[in-house]
């Protein structure tokens, strides 16, 4: 009887999987335009090229050019992270690690979240904060629950990490549809 019934949870929890990454491919799949994470016409105010200014006398200030509201602004030449109250008040900045590929300077917004995977380096990862991909890797914030990361030679990875206290704060303040300002 144990054997028929240890059987039946299994089977019973394969299903549930199966259908949770089913719901999870529909979700992702019919993500309105608005919450791609495609750059989109108010993209940052600096050009693909350029770099948007800083000021010299404060080199951890919020650029100017990076946009107004809430949202998290992601410098990817200074990889630094600056989360902006909708009073354009910087409530936490930090230093990231960026992973192999950045993304395009632009505006992008949260489009899903997960509390614990596995990252593409292999290391257990806390707070993940997606926002778009680039030629099919995604790009997101997170944590390492321990150990530094290391893809490895030639291992493309979009994870930008963050300490792990830092990943907390990330977490509570970019929830699904928060914008991403991405700047040089």
């Amino acid at each position: 009887m144990a054997g028929t019934s240890s059987g039946i949870v299994a089977g019973l929890t394969a299903v549930a999987i199966g259908v949770v990454g089913y719901l999870a491919y529909q979700a992702q799949a019919t993500v309105p335009p608005s919450l791609s994470g495609r750059p989109g016409p108010n993209a940052a105010s600096a050009s693909a090229t350029g770099k948007t200014p800083r000021d010299p006398l404060r080199p951890g200030a919020l650029p100017s050019g990076s946009g107004t509201g809430e949202r998290v602004v992601y410098s990817v030449d200074d990889d630094r992270v600056w989360l902006v109250d909708d009073h354009n008040q910087v409530q936490r900045s930090f230093p990231v690690n960026p992973g192999t590929v950045d993304p395009p300077v632009g505006r992008y917004w949260v489009t899903s979240r997960s509390n614990v995977v596995t990252g593409t380096d292999g290391l257990p990862i806390e707070h993940v904060v997606r926002f778009t991909s680039v030629d099919g890797v995604v790009i997101g914030f997170s944590a390492a629950l321990r150990g530094e990361a290391d893809a490895g030679d030639g291992v493309k990875t979009g994870g930008i990490r963050e300490r792990r206290e830092d990943g907390d704060a990330m977490w509570k303040f970019a929830t699904i549809g928060v914008p991403v300002v991405v700047i040089r």
